[in-house]
């Protein structure tokens, strides 16, 4: 299993990249300006780990373009593909909101470039325009909403399809 990788540098990313951005929705010309001299674009290649499950969560990505896999583990150790990520697809944010540990895996699937927003760069926009920052973090929230009802229906469609599975399963031993 690949450790986690210290990306390569990569140039800034344009006000017009970033406005293709779900997370910077609605926010003003001048706060993207800002916004794209502050943050970086680091670099991936395939297979390299942008973080693991468990460590320290002080950022959050936007993958500008590539592709991201997420991995879960489950409680006996087995990692499973949860999530492909793609161009304008975010991860990482629950670091924004609740300083947890990391939730999941996240590595490559091929050469990717990523914008990181630290937790640091978060308090600093705070300060800098309070209105945008209710937004990106409005933003963040109606991400995690959506995943949210998302994983819902699917726990939802999981326990049926088990529930099903075992009323067949019973009522042929049943005959």
């Amino acid at each position: 299993m690949s450790s986690v990788k210290i990306p390569a540098a990569d140039p800034k990313v344009t006000p017009a990249q970033l406005r293709e951005v779900g997370l910077f929705g609605a926010l003003s010309d001048d706060f993207l300006e800002h916004l794209a001299g502050t943050l970086s674009v680091q670099r991936y290649t395939v297979g390299d780990v942008i973080f693991r499950e468990g460590d320290p969560a002080r950022e959050m990505y936007v993958v500008l373009d590539g592709e991201i896999e997420v991995l879960k583990k489950s409680r006996r150790g087995r990692e499973t593909r949860v999530a492909i990520l793609g161009p304008n697809d975010c991860f990482g944010e629950m670091s924004i909101i609740d300083m947890q540990p990391r939730s999941a895996t996240v590595r490559a699937v091929g050469s990717s470039r990523l914008l990181r927003i630290s937790t640091e760069e978060m308090d600093a926009l705070y300060r800098h325009d309070l209105k945008s920052y209710t937004l990106i973090v409005l933003n963040i929230a109606r991400d995690l909403s959506r995943r949210l009802r998302v994983a819902d229906g699917l726990l939802a469609d999981f326990t049926m399809n088990v529930l099903d599975e075992y009323a067949t399963s019973a009522s042929g031993k049943a005959s």
